[in-house]
């Protein structure tokens, strides 16, 4: 059980499931523990070598297929590690994105020559992941991208730009959302697969500072005439990438939730922790019924968010989260997640506010939970369609 005291449902109870947690958590202890996170916090960015040692210790690909040098497990795994890295506060690490939302789009979309060529190099590490989607003009309006990739030969030619890409400075397998038929709109946007490694034309641009989740390098791209092989399409042909995209938002969004729920459940183990030892007017803080009755409100709503949570994790196993589910996760779960850190934070007093409390650290990561993967407007406009 974690910190709400909730018995995991029976698909996550499994004895693998929760072996491979324990496993996962002392990873994280060893390789990304709280000393080396704030060093990868001023440098604004993880290094290098921890993606290679996590494809060392098979975290990477987890979903994967072993044929491809996966780990053959499923969507379980994928939540396991990113429960581990939120309850750790290792969550700065983009491998859920490399592992989640990257990889999936060969698994699913790719050739067998595809899977072949990518899947165990993103599984070793020898590839990270990133998908380049919004653009300075073009954030959750997908249709409205201007790069282009158009067709020269047996070459496709890239040239646009690309900002907020999440491993932007480390990644060099980027699938890049581009116009390969600008008349066309939505059907004329296909995926198209950039390996950057010595690639010519290809630009990375600043890494980009932000308020919260710092050790996640963020970065702008460039695309000036790139030269890409036109065996680099993810698709039966091109003009599918919208598709390919609107099926696979539905697992992004319930990834940001499963986030979200357990940066929220490390925020209440914390701010326990914090109330019980310190002291006001001769008394614990918890003590005070105001305490209780805040921490009150904060474990219902977590419990609500949790068991919401694990249902549409149940729910996609089976291959039945449809995309207004999944939004109604998103946009509810983060909504909670900063109202519930919010209060906590206030529970701490001054010291929330000083950034060696980890409760300051979650305070500023949850903002950015609204805004990426659609923001929650956006999330309110799916769901009400279903009306």
């Amino acid at each position: 059980m974690n910190i709400l005291n909730i018995p995991a449902p029976d698909f996550m109870a499994e004895e693998e499931i929760t072996l491979f947690s324990d496993s996962v958590g002392k990873w994280i202890d060893e390789h990304a523990g709280p000393e080396k996170m704030a060093e990868w916090i001023a440098a604004s960015s993880v290094p290098r070598d921890l993606w290679t040692r996590a494809g060392e210790a098979g975290l990477l690909n987890l979903s994967m297929p072993e044929e491809w040098g996966g780990m053959g497990g499923d969507y379980r795994h994928e939540v396991v590690l990113m429960e581990q890295l939120g309850w750790k506060g290792a969550d700065h690490f983009g491998i859920s994105l490399h592992n989640a939302i990257v990889a999936p789009y060969v698994a699913h979309y790719g050739s067998d020559e595809q899977k072949g060529r990518w899947l165990p190099k993103l599984a070793s590490g020898e590839l990270v992941g990133a998908i380049a989607m919004t653009e300075p003009g073009a954030g959750s309006d997908l249709q409205g991208v201007k790069t282009t990739a158009i067709r020269k030969g047996e070459h496709y030619v890239l040239n646009g730009s690309k900002t907020f890409i999440t491993n932007g400075q480390l990644a060099n397998f980027i699938i890049v959302v581009a116009k390969t038929d600008p008349a066309e709109g939505a059907k004329g946007i296909s995926l198209v697969v950039v390996e950057t490694d010595g690639l010519e034309g290809f630009e990375r641009g600043r890494n980009l500072h932000k308020i919260g989740m710092e050790a996640n390098d963020t970065s702008e791209l460039f695309f000036n005439d790139v030269k890409v092989p036109v065996e680099n399409i993810i698709g039966e042909a091109e003009g599918r990438g919208f598709y390919h995209l609107m099926e696979q938002l539905p697992q992004e969004r319930l990834n940001i939730a499963v986030q979200g729920v357990a940066a929220a459940e490390r925020g209440l183990r914390e701010t326990l922790a914090y109330v019980k030892e310190r002291k006001a007017f001769g008394k614990r803080v918890i003590d005070f019924q105001n305490t209780q009755f805040k921490l009150a409100e904060v474990k219902t709503k977590l419990t609500v968010a949790r068991v919401f949570v694990n249902h549409c994790i149940g729910l996609h196993l089976k291959g039945q989260l449809d995309a207004a589910t999944a939004s109604m996760a998103k946009y509810w779960v983060t909504d909670i997640q900063g109202e519930t850190i919010d209060e906590m934070l206030q529970l701490h007093g001054g010291y929330g506010y000083m950034t060696e409390y980890p409760i300051a650290q979650l305070y500023k990561d949850a903002r950015v939970q609204r805004i990426y993967g659609g923001t929650n407007e956006i999330m309110k406009l799916l769901i009400a369609r279903t009306l």
